[in-house]
């Protein structure tokens, strides 16, 4: 028999289908839940949490004393962001002072944090994470206190190798090297792979604290084309590896940071294709992967790695414990060579957190935790959609991502999102500007909100603010 938990988000995607195909229009009502459960022989439960499920993807409405019906919302077209078009050259205009600004007061309390990219508290286990803390101490030679291995927790490094089969990997726990959290791996793999000068793609936008590692390293960044849906633009791939002036590649194959984009499976075999041909190394950052909305783990770009061209790096502080800096890599062939970049610049990983973490991935905790936050994640997502365009001016476009943690928002090219920073944050929200994702002189219209938060009326309220002073702004 198959898990009832998986089951209402099968269900749940074969009625969205009906919905988005027009065999269910807007008004028609859905059966009642008796009547699916005498129908199909699921239980209450699992119909009862796939209607809850549709219903917080705004494709369904209950009805007090009469049933589900098809929403309005459900037959309303959202207009998606443009896709990016950068100059095909390397270019750093300087967003230091931006950035500091924006992540400054990030621990203010009195801020509704809309630019931070990481889970709110009141989604993590911490109750059952302070436990595993004092059972790590019980368990750990002197109690944690001393170095681990160089490749790390090897308990934390089974279970991602076990992990790994949800991606459709096979991995063993002497394919991982542990590392203080997914940017540190990045780092390392940059450091061991390249050297000033060097020249390696990103998509565009890109997550501002790779571009700032990158230039911290004296390296180049040409940034290519990206559709916001589906990611990297091939054919732009193909140009700039044939150029033979590239090094690296460095990709969020998964829900990308900032515009929630996520490749289809054909375009990810064919960037491995690619790598493999022109013999580049891949970096990909999966740190978003376990975050689908959907029925089943999307793969990632290290499934159909045969080589070991791409070296796959992420963490668990997106999804449990941003503060226990719990990353790794799977390196592939550079194995070798990253475990002497990590012995010069960080030797060992951090000891009691790491068992922890070990610790918390078996028995299914980790798998139950994981399809909590995804829930809210989703309902998050779909309240922040739903309020965006109801309250910001006509003709604003945002992203409608499938999992991750994301909001990517085009406003009218009058406003400045630098600017509207500065004013949104007189009213206590802060976001995160669209020019701080990119070196080029690109997306000043553009801002990333986070709905790593609770839902709440008081953060519809903070949108609806947004929204105001959008209007106010053009």
């Amino acid at each position: 028999m198959k898990n009832s938990n998986y089951l209402y988000l099968q269900f749940a995607d074969v009625i969205e289908k009906q919905i988005k195909t027009g065999l269910l229009n807007v008004g028609d009502k859905l059966p009642s839940i008796r009547e699916v459960c005498a129908e199909t022989g699921y239980s209450m439960s699992t119909v009862s949490k796939a209607y809850y499920e549709i219903e917080s993807r705004s494709l369904i409405e209950s009805r007090p004393q009469s049933g589900y019906y098809v929403s309005n919302t459900s037959a309303r077209t959202i207009p998606e962001p443009s896709p990016s078009s950068p100059i095909l050259k390397c270019e750093n205009i300087d967003r230091e002072d931006l950035i500091d600004q924006v992540y400054g007061n990030m621990t203010d309390k009195n801020i509704t944090m809309l630019s931070l990219g990481f889970p709110s508290n009141e989604l993590l286990p911490i109750a059952k994470l302070n436990k595993g803390m004092v059972q790590a101490m019980r368990q750990l030679p002197n109690s944690g206190t001393s170095y681990e291995e160089v490749q790390g927790n090897l308990n934390l490094r089974k279970e991602i190798a076990r992990w790994s089969f949800s991606w459709g990997g096979s991995l063993t726990e002497r394919d991982i090297i542990t590392m203080p959290g997914c940017t540190s791996a990045i780092s390392h793999c940059l450091m061991t792979l390249t050297k000033p000068g060097d020249t390696i793609i990103t998509e565009s936008p890109a997550y501002f604290g790779i571009l700032q590692l990158a230039k911290s390293l004296g390296l180049y960044i040409m940034e290519l084309p990206t559709n916001m849906t589906t990611g990297i633009e091939l054919d732009a791939l193909k140009k700039a590896l044939s150029s033979k002036k590239v090094t690296l590649c460095l990709l969020m194959s998964n829900f990308s940071n900032p515009s929630g984009s996520m490749m289809p499976a054909e375009h990810k075999k064919e960037v491995v294709k690619l790598m493999e041909f022109y013999n580049i190394p891949l970096i990909e950052d999966d740190i978003h992967g376990d975050l689908y909305f959907g029925s089943s783990r999307p793969t990632n770009c290290k499934t159909y790695d045969e080589s070991g061209i791409v070296l796959c790096c992420s963490s668990v502080s997106k999804t449990l414990a941003p503060g226990y800096r719990a990353g790794w890599v799977s390196p592939g062939k550079f194995k070798k060579e990253i475990l002497r970049n990590k012995i010069y610049h960080t030797l060992s990983s951090p000891t009691i957190t790491h068992e922890v973490v070990g610790d918390f991935l078996k028995n299914g905790r980790y798998e139950n935790h994981l399809r909590k936050i995804r829930q809210i994640l989703n309902h998050n997502c779909n309240n922040y959609i739903n309020t965006v365009l109801e309250s910001f001016p006509p003709g604003t476009k945002v992203s409608q991502p499938q999992g991750g943690f994301f909001l990517w928002v085009e406003l009218d090219k009058k406003i400045d999102t630098a600017a509207f920073y500065h004013l949104a944050m007189k009213h206590n929200i802060s976001i995160a500007p669209g020019r701080i994702f990119s070196f080029q002189d690109q997306f000043s219209n553009c801002m990333r909100l986070s709905f790593g938060l609770p839902w709440t009326n008081e953060l519809r309220q903070s949108i609806q603010t947004l929204g105001q002073l959008a209007a106010k702004s053009i």
